[in-house]
């Protein structure tokens, strides 16, 4: 199968979705512009021009509610923010229009608005460029929202996001779009609510989601080193979120850590060890451990903000604590290091 980059994966199936369905649209702050949000939407603009890729002024709450508008009236949009951290602006939209609109409505219509975020830090990003708040929008019921962590599940992801009818929000980590995988050619939908064991293991289990995956997965091999099997879980979406692949892993290593890029409390880690808390705590060995960053808002110094971040070596550190091994073992080098920014 051939390879393309997670940046090249959904910008093909924006494409393959417009062509398939004439109601998609994108809107967009520079989504027309020659970089194309990270070269997400170049191509659809190249092919579809300025009818079907509309870039909008600096207005997250305005184009929310005329996207939502626009998907009761039959169109499927597709909103793209270079910054989800100015996505709190269209919270009021997505989450008292659309994530309730079949509740209140029932029958009556539907809207399945697609809004696309990208979070990451680098370059410097600061307090309020290097969020991501996917937890924030995953607490609301009616909305499925997912942070795929391969570039075969960020165009498989977002198919099913433009063909389904839920409202969806799709968070992409920055440091995400150069990485490489297998991505098939066609069209092909993959389905929100069923994780994936990205690396079999017997020892500790990681749950993670977008770029926590490959740091989970560079934790691993480190680990494997010496002698600590890692078995990886990507959840893939957050909401809904696959409680089974995370019971079954845990009841085989008996240990778990829980890897995010955003704040413990009230998260998506402190989601995961509550669904491990309810449903199996008999398998549990030892204490969930959750490696995320410090309870604070992200530095602008750029030594500052490398460190506030969690990466492999926390998740290498955490499995060993877990399995009470003592040995010491090298420094990764940092997975983001290539992002200069600032788009």
């Amino acid at each position: 199968m051939r390879e393309l980059t997670y940046a090249q994966a959904i910008s093909e199936a924006t494409v393959q979705c417009m062509a398939d369905d004439p109601a998609v649209l994108v809107l967009g702050e520079g989504v027309d512009d020659h970089k194309g949000t990270f070269g997400t939407t170049r191509e659809a603009f190249l092919r579809y021009g300025p009818g079907r890729v509309v870039d909008v002024p600096n207005s997250e709450n305005a184009c929310a509610g005329v996207a939502i508008g626009a998907a009761s009236a039959g169109l499927r949009p597709l909103v793209v923010h270079t910054r989800a951290d100015f996505m709190f602006l269209a919270l009021d939209a997505l989450v008292n229009l659309a994530a309730k609109w079949r509740y209140m409505y029932g029958d009556q219509g539907a809207v399945p608005v697609v809004t696309r975020g990208v979070v990451g830090r680098g370059w410097g990003q600061g307090a309020t460029h290097s969020q991501s708040p996917h937890a924030t929008f995953a607490h609301y019921a009616g909305l499925h929202v997912a942070a795929p962590a391969s570039p075969a599940d960020a165009k498989g992801m977002l198919v099913q996001a433009l063909r389904g009818g839920t409202p969806t929000v799709l968070i992409e980590n920055r440091n995400l779009y150069p990485r490489t995988g297998e991505v098939p050619a066609e069209a092909v939908a993959v389905p929100f609510g069923v994780g994936r064991i990205a690396r079999p293991g017997t020892d500790v289990t990681i749950v993670a989601a977008s770029l926590m995956v490959l740091e989970a997965e560079r934790a691993a091999e480190q680990l494997a080193a010496c002698g600590v099997e890692v078995e990886v879980v990507d959840v893939r979406s957050l909401r809904p979120l696959d409680d089974r692949v995370i019971c079954e892993s845990v009841a085989r290593t008996g240990r778990l850590v829980v890897a995010d890029t955003s704040w413990s409390r009230y998260g998506f880690a402190a989601e995961v060890a509550a669904v491990v808390a309810e449903n199996v705590p008999e398998a549990l060995r030892a204490p969930v451990r959750r490696v995320t960053p410090p309870d604070s808002p992200a530095p602008v110094s750029w030594p500052l903000e490398q460190a506030w971040h969690p990466g492999a070596d926390a998740l290498v550190a955490a499995c060993l604590d877990l399995v009470g091994h003592r040995a010491a073992v090298p420094a990764l080098a940092d997975v983001a290091a290539g992002f200069q920014g600032p788009y």
